[in-house]
């Protein structure tokens, strides 16, 4: 059985990783008032920020429709049997739901949808895992049980400038995001069932990113082999100081830099940084 492994644009997987591992994209949109554009297709994440930045209002964001999921299936009917579609958390975006929506009305391919329950390059990390052992020959169901097995050890953390993008579009609780700003906190944020919580609130920006730092060196002193990643909001020279900084720590894991796009990048604001990992 051949078995197409598909994601969308908020796993932020390099377009080399993406052609190498025949890793199947679909974006979502960015929308701005008069113009709307693919992520990852038509906006980079250098020319999202670019773009918003010192225009004050940031766009508004949308998911694929149902038909261009049905589309994409019934194109990858024609080379597969299966296909595993892994996607962002569906407490925050409804993708999830239009894959399987989709899934029910195709025909001449078993669709496999799969929560993440996460973004960005965690979510990256599923469809990775998933596209070298599809690559392996490995069944659906093989990489579906890896899948459920990686996600009891994946964990992400991140903070952000200004908690009005989240509260904005949703994302934040209001009342979260009124008292933070008040208090001028910098909240350590997470995923719980499927949904953006605070973890814990802080004072500064500093302690923020050490907070995380410090929770990821908990989990990393067992010494067993993990894969992590350091994500930016336009702020690569700091990310890529923590990395260098925990790859000397830390040579038992394997680090990776990477981004938060035009999607995530318009809930959270420029300035965020996250860090996200599991053990292999």
């Amino acid at each position: 059985m051949r078995t197409a492994i598909l994601t969308d644009s908020t796993a932020y997987i390099p377009l080399e990783i993406r052609n190498k591992l025949h890793i199947e994209m679909i974006p979502l949109m960015v929308n701005f008032e008069n113009e709307s554009y693919k992520e990852e297709i038509e906006i980079s994440a250098d020319d999202f920020y670019d773009k918003v930045r010192g225009n004050g209002e940031l766009p508004t964001t949308s998911q694929p429709s149902i038909g261009l999921f049905v589309e994409k299936f019934k194109q990858l009917a024609n080379d597969f049997d299966a296909v595993i579609c892994i996607h962002l958390s569906s407490g925050i975006s409804g993708t999830y739901a239009g894959a399987v929506s989709a899934g029910e009305m195709v025909e001449n391919i078993n669709v496999y949808p799969f929560d993440s329950e996460t973004s960005c390059m965690l979510q990256g990390f599923y469809v990775i895992e998933a596209a070298e052992m599809a690559k392996e020959g490995k069944t659906p169901e093989e990489i579906i049980l890896r899948l459920q097995e990686m996600k009891k050890s994946v964990q992400a953390y991140f903070m952000v400038d200004d908690l009005s993008h989240l509260q904005r579009g949703g994302r934040l609780n209001s009342a979260q995001a009124l008292i933070g700003s008040l208090l001028q906190v910098k909240p350590v944020l997470h995923f719980v069932n499927k949904v953006i919580v605070p973890y814990e609130k802080i004072r500064t920006r500093k302690k923020a990113l050490q907070k995380m730092i410090d929770m990821f060196g908990e989990e990393a002193s067992n010494q067993l082999p993990m894969r992590a990643v350091i994500i930016h909001a336009n702020r690569e020279q700091q990310a890529e100081q923590i990395k260098s900084e925990l790859e000397k720590q830390y040579p038992h894991v394997e680090f990776t830099l990477s981004y938060f796009g035009a999607v995530i990048g318009t809930h959270l604001g420029e300035g965020a940084i996250g860090m996200g990992w599991y053990r292999k």
